[in-house]
């Protein structure tokens, strides 16, 4: 008997590290099903580091699917051939759907319309999108048409509350999915040389470069800061960085006046104590779950830290993705664990108020104790890559 096959579209890297997880649990549960992937923004790096199969061409655009944050950058994506890259990938993937048994489509319209013109039926996971930033979701004429077509199978949310309003709105094949990262977010083990009863402050740049390295940039400034207004309180910070921008740690360190020694970052000033940023590419899970305050400037990132009850500090950079813009929709995606400072990119005031709320975030036990509530309440429990993935194998006939 032949093995079943299934292609996932995704169009983001946020979808395509939801999809990643889903694809781990399904080689768990069923390791002959075939796949496949076409990610359509970036080079689809998570696919990458599974061996998936990618059946068609892949480009790194200015704007890395961010373009509708600044129009600019929608110019600078057609000049880099964003049409022609899109026309192909749909070609790719018409041609590569016939022989596939289901496709899974994880973000919005696009990837969710890719699935609807394969002819195939297909699984979606709108997981970008939530009636929790307007109290209602509100869909574009294609995508509802897509998502109520009998070739979808079902509609998987982030979150519970999108699933009831797409419901109460007639969609009734909407369910709760979750996020799929949730399901790997425990520690590993990893020694951070933690600090006992001392209060842990991550800081989440984010990971497409060059942008997460200026942002992390900003966020060293806002650690000197933290500890001038902390003064006697000590504190202690751990980064989660990226392979690609822990190697530029020595050029970060000399352009903000820091020494560096694998992977430690030192601060020292003439009268004050030495402020220490502890940096690492493989303890992203460690750092989130041992910390007390996030500084986040990422997206999926700070989703998994909110919904395991971390409070956030969010502070504006130049973008493409982390804006003003991009981190005023985060606030109200994660209610009360977001707080964003500053209506532009940080600024050496916003730094300093910044500082202010997080030393003060951090002595107010009430709003730590809320934030526990609201996170796991507002993304739900873990599994969502167990879901999906025993969804998916039913529906092949494999469950």
């Amino acid at each position: 008997m032949s093995s079943k096959r299934i292609l996932f579209i995704s169009n983001g890297h946020g979808e395509d590290n939801h999809t990643s997880h889903v694809i781990q649990t399904l080689r768990q549960l069923c390791p002959s099903v075939e796949m496949a992937a076409m990610p359509i923004v970036g080079e689809g790096k998570a696919y990458g580091n599974l061996n998936i199969p990618i059946i068609g061409p892949t480009q790194k655009m200015p704007s890395g699917g961010f373009f509708y944050m600044r129009r600019l950058y929608l110019l600078k994506d057609f000049q880099s051939g964003l049409i022609g890259l899109t026309w192909r990938q749909l070609q790719a993937v018409l041609q590569y759907a016939p022989d596939c048994d289901l496709i899974m489509a994880t973000g919005d319209f696009i990837s969710q319309t890719f699935a609807y013109l394969t002819k195939r039926p297909f699984v979606s996971f709108i997981s970008c999108l939530s009636a929790l930033y307007e109290g209602k979701l509100r869909l574009n004429p294609l995508l509802w048409h897509d998502l109520n077509s009998s070739r979808c199978l079902t509609v998987f949310t982030r979150d519970a509350y999108t699933a009831s309003d797409l419901q109460r709105q007639g969609i009734t094949k909407a369910k709760f999915g979750g996020i799929p990262a949730l399901d790997r977010l425990v520690p590993t083990g990893k020694n951070l040389d933690l600090k006992p009863n001392v209060p842990a402050i991550a800081l989440l740049p984010g990971s497409r470069m060059p942008e997460a390295a200026r942002n992390f940039r900003l966020q060293l400034q806002l650690v000197l800061e933290i500890a001038q207004v902390a003064s006697g309180q000590a504190v202690q910070f751990y980064a989660a960085l990226v392979p690609d921008l822990m190697q530029e740690l020595d050029d970060i360190a000399k352009s903000q006046g820091w020494q560096h020694e694998q992977g430690i970052l030192t601060y020292s000033s003439a009268g004050g104590s030495p402020v220490e940023v502890r940096c690492y590419s493989d303890a992203f899970s460690d750092i989130v779950c041992y910390s007390t305050l996030v500084i986040g400037m990422a997206g999926l990132a700070v989703d998994l830290a909110v919904a395991i009850g971390k409070p956030v500090i969010q502070i504006p950079g130049e973008g493409p993705q982390f804006t003003y813009q991009f981190a005023e929709a985060q606030t109200r995606l994660l209610g009360i664990n977001a707080q964003t400072i500053g209506t532009k990119p940080a600024t050496p005031e916003i730094l300093k108020q910044a500082a202010r709320r997080s030393v003060e975030t951090l002595q107010d036990a009430d709003y730590l104790a809320k934030c526990k509530e609201n996170g796991p309440q507002r993304f739900g429990p873990p599994g969502a890559s167990d879901r999906i993935a025993r969804f998916l194998l039913t529906h092949l006939g494999e469950n």
